[in-house]
């Protein structure tokens, strides 16, 4: 299982079909100009009344001038920053020089931009692997091989790896979760309606396709892509969906390994272990048992030639983009244009520079933050933390619905929150990592099973708190309930969420919505399981934690209310905890600036008052334009809403806004039905 944290904002498509290879670069548009004090006021359409639409009305301009490239599914605030950071990172891979791990990140780039040396090269360096499938002969073999493809990237059958004990915090156990499915769902494989048929038939197709590009004849092909859709369609029935994953109870079932062996008598997992090279354990968190039944089922009941079928096109789909064209044109077809409605291939740079963050990403984050990070940023982000905790301590122990021995408890978990800002403290070491030059499959292998091993010792040893689960350039931050602490990587710490001497106003309304965003998630439907320990423990009384439901209910209901392109709706349940995050994050930020900065800044700036500008700040880092494919995509499998319902869906529950923006009480961004948890 993936240790799970709740991000800021999150990217749903699979890392292959997300960088995908381009032909050219496509021209952007330059961020809207702030005024001196930073209000973007080109960003804005100030034709549109704020209290009819108010994201329109900070976002308009910038909406006009910035249209939707044809290599985007999205292209917004975040991905301008991005698109900035990775500026920053070429110019450090394209420079000779540095450290022995900076090298090896050079190569690695120069190895992935090296497109003539893959296309010469073939499929050679894929056809040690695909014997390695044809020569599984019995099913005893099954658990090395699928040990095997899962340490160079292959998604099959189920995901395994160390995690922390949700019991007991300070120490890590083996973890067996779901997995091994090709689309980004379950629900891709179950849904009936005519849109989900249409997607399921591409999809086969495209599984043809592969497999032909592989060697297959057509009418195997074939055959294969419908044994493969048929398999994955079984393990999708048996997986557990996103909205009762929410629920951290529902995937804790800790047991011993000879447990597990009963459960999946036909899987030899000390066999598998050994392959794996994972240390002797005993205990395992099993995340969805049925799913395992379903897949000792599958099995034994599928042939040796279908489990062959199934294991090369995940080895493919996982190794596409560092294949020839046809292979990579193959991937963008289905995975970015079919599913993300997505034009055009991003430039191979860019792609090569994600692909290089992804696997080498603290090398590359030394040499960032000494390029990006200026010294005033860390200073005041832990200023605006520790002004917005205080101000959540105030919101906790006023709140009406709590009780004393809750209020405690909540106190305490707030107290203990870690706070950290840029970078870790101590840099991860890649020099067991081997990069050879014009390899680029084996590379990305190598780096995947480089990661994986290193994960998997940590079974049964302590928790490294000290670790990050995101590379310092990324533009994100991120809460984990397990460790209780809030993560600001440097790449977000930019213009428009966060400039140096820029109005306080608008640095609170965008990295204070943040910061306070991530708190909050201690404190959401999922965060509030855990203790301040980071132990899955309920320290609600009922009465409050009923209150609690019932408060996030409205909310739920609220957001469910939203439609995307195509009639989708949002499901608000899925997006509980980031709508509530939100909501609480805007609302702490406003309390901390006015009780702060804003006590004595009372003079309008650019013609806004320090409220408004608050408020301008929080919804002008969600404008972006998006392709209706990438809006449904992200309504099934991303638990986050439309940036627009972001703006918006939070600022129609404050009074505060309809305050500062003089809105009458029927107006559009006013709810009758105010929804509020923090």
């Amino acid at each position: 299982m993936r240790r799970q944290i709740m991000a800021f904002v999150f990217v749903s498509l699979p890392l292959a079909a997300a960088l995908a290879t381009a032909q050219s670069v496509v021209p952007r548009r330059a961020a809207a100009a702030p005024s001196a004090f930073g209000v973007e006021l080109d960003a804005m359409d100030r034709a549109v009344d704020p209290c009819t639409n108010f994201y329109a009305f900070a976002c308009g301009g910038w909406l006009a001038t910035n249209p939707l490239p044809a290599d985007r599914q999205t292209w917004g605030r975040f991905q301008q920053v991005q698109d900035r950071n990775f500026d920053v990172l070429r110019r450090i891979l394209e420079t000779p020089g540095g450290d022995a791990d900076r090298r090896k990140a050079s190569d690695y780039y120069a190895a992935c931009m090296d497109e003539p040396a893959i296309d010469a090269k073939g499929m050679a360096p894929l056809l040690p692997e695909l014997a390695r499938i044809d020569r599984l002969q019995s099913r005893d073999e099954v658990p090395a091989l699928v040990a095997h493809l899962q340490t160079i990237g292959a998604n099959v059958l189920f995901r395994f790896r160390a995690d922390t004990d949700r019991r007991s915090s300070t120490t890590q156990i083996a973890d067996v979760d779901q997995a091994g499915l090709g689309l980004p769902d379950r629900d891709y494989y179950l849904k009936t309606d005519p849109r989900s048929v249409e997607l399921r038939n591409k999809y086969v197709a495209h599984v043809q396709q592969m497999l032909g590009l592989l060697g297959a004849e057509p009418g195997r092909a074939a055959a294969g892509a419908a044994a493969v859709t048929a398999l994955e369609t079984t393990l999708a029935e048996a997986s557990l969906d996103r909205v009762k994953r929410r629920d951290p109870g529902t995937t804790d079932h800790q047991m011993r390994l000879p447990d597990l062996q009963t459960l999946t008598p036909g899987f030899d997992w000390r066999r598998y272990a050994a392959a794996a090279a994972a240390p002797p354990f005993v205990k395992v968190n099993v995340d969805v048992p049925d799913f395992m039944k379903t897949l000792d089922r599958t099995l034994g009941s599928r042939s040796l030639d279908d489990l062959k079928l199934y294991f090369r096109w995940q080895l493919v789909h996982a190794s596409a983009s560092m294949l020839p064209k046809a292979f990579e044109e193959a991937d963008f077809e289905f995975f970015s244009r079919t599913l993300g409605g997505q034009q055009q291939p991003q430039p191979r740079w860019r792609r090569c520079v994600a692909q290089t963050d992804a696997r080498m990403g603290e090398t590359l984050g030394q040499a960032f933050i000494d390029e990006a990070f200026g010294g005033q940023a860390k200073p005041d982000m832990l200023k605006m933390v520790r002004a917005i905790k205080a101000v959540m301590k105030q919101d906790i122990e006023t709140a009406p619905w709590m009780s004393e021995d809750t209020k405690k408890a909540a106190e305490l978990k707030l107290n203990a929150v870690v706070d950290r800002i840029g970078y870790p403290e101590k840099w991860r070491d890649y020099r067991a990592l081997r990069v050879a030059p014009n390899d680029a499959l084996g590379n990305m292998q190598r780096a995947i099973a480089f990661e994986r091993q290193r994960n998997i010792a940590k079974i049964g040893r302590a928790v490294d708190r000290g670790e990050w689960s995101m590379t310092p350039p990324t533009v994100n931050a991120y809460y984990s309930p397990d460790r209780n602490n809030i993560n600001f990587p440097a790449g977000i710490l930019q213009p428009p969420f966060y400039l140096a001497g820029r109005d306080a106003a608008l640095n609170y309304g965008a990295a204070g919505a943040v910061i306070g965003h991530e708190l909050t998630h201690g404190f959401d439907d999922q965060g509030r399981r855990f203790d301040g320990q980071g132990n899955l423990r309920d320290w609600w009384t009922a009465a409050d934690g009923k209150a609690f439901e019932e408060r996030a209910s409205c909310i739920a209901d609220q957001y469910s209310q939203y439609v995307v392109p195509g009639d989708v709706p949002i499901n608000g349940r899925l997006t509980l905890g980031e709508n509530t995050a939100d909501n609480g994050g805007l609302r702490l930020a406003l309390m901390a600036y006015l009780a702060g900065p804003g006590a004595t800044e009372r003079h309008a700036i650019d013609g806004f008052t320090p409220e408004q500008r608050v408020f301008i700040g929080w919804a002008q880092v969600w404008c972006e334009n998006a392709t209706p494919e990438a809006e449904r995509l992200k309504a099934a499998t991303n638990p986050h809403s439309s940036n627009k319902y972001r703006a918006n869906g939070v600022v129609s529950n404050m009074p505060e806004f309809q305050k500062a923006f003089s809105c009458k009480a029927d107006a559009p961004m006013v709810r009758q039905n105010v929804c509020r948890v923090w």
